[in-house]
């Protein structure tokens, strides 16, 4: 039974920093952070490949947001740094298979509400 379970969002000040973390079960070739604002579509952020030999982050956030893993804790991270209003979404942790460098997922969290301000 796969679950995924995102923590650690809430509201962060404009240029301050905020980590989301997201525990799961199972084992997946690729895991990844999505999110989507009111009235949005909904849109990746990152995703990390097994290993983390394949990363990939939206223009939006290179530079200032990182996707990490702790395989021992069974655990995703995203790392969010000099955060701004345009930031603010529901996160969405997601996991599947890795094609073509291309995150195919197949599971999703409930996801965590970020508000910058």
């Amino acid at each position: 039974h796969v679950q995924l379970v995102e923590s650690g969002g809430g509201s962060v000040q404009a240029g301050g920093s905020l980590r989301l973390s997201c525990a799961f079960s199972g084992s997946f070739r690729c895991m990844a952070w999505f999110r989507q604002a009111p009235g949005q579509e909904r849109e990746e952020v990152a995703h990390i490949s097994q290993g983390g030999a394949g990363t990939y982050y939206a223009d939006s956030v290179k530079d200032r947001f990182t996707i990490s893993q702790d395989n021992a804790k069974k655990t995703l991270f995203l790392q969010m740094n000099s955060v701004r209003p345009e930031d603010s979404a529901i996160y969405y942790c997601a996991a599947g298979r890795y094609r073509f460098g291309i995150c195919d997922v197949s599971f999703w969290g409930h996801g965590t509400q970020v508000t910058v301000s």
